[in-house]
């Protein structure tokens, strides 16, 4: 049975920072593209970054440079590592992973992280 559990999100002031962590049980991450989602209230849920099997990371516009996804294959965890957050970086952050399986895609998500930040 898979399971991911997010932490680390919180209050936090505009600019300041926070690590998101996501980890795994029943999957290898390291086998597996992992993504952050993130969704906010009234807005529907949107890619925030992921990171492949090989480890090429890939961003949001909206994030680049001051977000930065990477994985420990060891603890078998990803993290988000958020910098100079925005008021509109507020919403509910969620670690997504997918395997396939027969031609059959199935999803895995986390229960999510709440990440506020104040202006």
């Amino acid at each position: 049975q898979v399971q991911l559990v997010e932490s680390g999100g919180g209050l936090v002031q505009a600019g300041g920072s926070l690590r998101l962590f996501c980890a795994a049980s029943g999957i290898i991450f390291s086998s597996n593209a992992v993504n952050w989602y993130r969704q906010a209230p009234g807005k529907q849920r949107e890619l925030v970054a992921l990171i492949a099997s090989s480890g090429v990371t890939d961003y949001a516009d909206s994030v680049k440079g001051r977000f930065t996804i990477s994985r420990d294959n060891a603890k078998n965890t990803v993290y988000l590592r958020m910098n100079s957050l925005k008021p509109e970086d507020t919403a509910v952050y969620y670690c997504n992973t997918y395997q396939w399986r027969r031609g059959v895609k199935s999803d895995y998500w986390g229960q999510g992280t709440q990440v506020t930040v104040s202006s």
